[in-house]
């Protein structure tokens, strides 16, 4: 039968969506610690304060690099499906559900609502449980078809277009994305030598132009996009790391200079 560890190592979270209550979980999941605080009625200083730290030198670095959740997305959107794009506003959504779900309904009903219904874990916690404890498994009520049913909407969704619950859901991803335009790591892109063919945003998880907004609020920095030369990783110190070049929207480099002649 499995066990839960609970030793001293599940006094610190990670800065990836994971679960407290996966059977080989080492450590805390942070949005599970957030919770924690706001059940109690403190704030949750200490979870933030991390998040704060890794969110200021790398932005959503963590998100594109690291999370177990997010990879298994990229994985089930490679099946040969029927694709779609998720408009903009979906964005949005997550920032709603960081505000409701994990700060002020948790904090008035004393119940961690978002680690209930997370989707990542039901996938590494509830299924294994389920499935290697009887006596677990004798206790499963609606509530866990509930979130049976929340799983296959993403994993279905996964399929069709690309990271549904990371763009759209994710409350991690929210608090991460407010660092991006500001944080120690950057992209930048170089308008002299960039032709528009629009290959960054078809390899981008999160279908971002990076000759638009090579640091946006959803880019997971997975740094896929730096394959190209036109795209480079550097900090907030590094100064010039390409030339600037006026730019003309939609317009490659050749027709930059036919149109700087004329």
């Amino acid at each position: 039968t499995a066990t839960l560890y609970q030793g001293s190592l599940k006094s610190f979270c990670v800065p990836v969506l994971n679960c407290y209550a996966c059977p080989n979980a080492l450590f805390s999941c942070p949005i599970g610690t957030i919770q924690h605080f706001m059940v109690t009625g403190h704030f949750p200083f200490y979870a933030l304060g991390t998040l704060g730290v890794v969110g200021s030198a790398v932005g959503r670095m963590t998100c594109g690099t690291l999370c177990p959740f997010g990879f298994f997305q990229d994985i089930l959107y490679k099946f040969r499906t029927w694709k779609f794009s998720l408009p903009q506003w979906v964005r949005w959504f997550r920032y709603v559900v960081l505000v409701s779900l994990v700060f002020i309904i948790p904090y008035i009903t004393h119940e961690n609502w978002f680690s209930k219904l997370c989707p990542m874990g039901t996938l590494i916690a509830g299924l294994p449980w389920v499935t290697l404890n009887v006596n677990v498994r004798s206790m499963v009520k609606t509530m866990f078809w509930v979130k049976i049913s929340i799983l296959l909407f993403f994993v279905t969704t996964s399929t069709m277009t690309k990271r549904p619950f990371c763009r759209a859901v994710c409350p991690l991803g929210a608090i991460f994305s407010v660092f991006n335009k500001a944080s120690f790591l950057k992209l930048e892109w170089n308008a002299d030598t960039c032709t528009r063919c629009g290959k960054c945003q078809k390899i981008c998880p999160v279908d971002i132009r990076v000759d638009r907004e090579p640091n946006s609020i959803d880019c997971l920095r997975c740094l896929d996009c730096t394959r190209c030369p036109s795209v480079k990783l550097t900090t907030i110190f590094t100064k010039e790391p390409f030339k600037k070049a006026e730019s003309y929207p939609g317009v490659g480099r050749e027709e930059r200079e036919e149109v700087a002649v004329r």
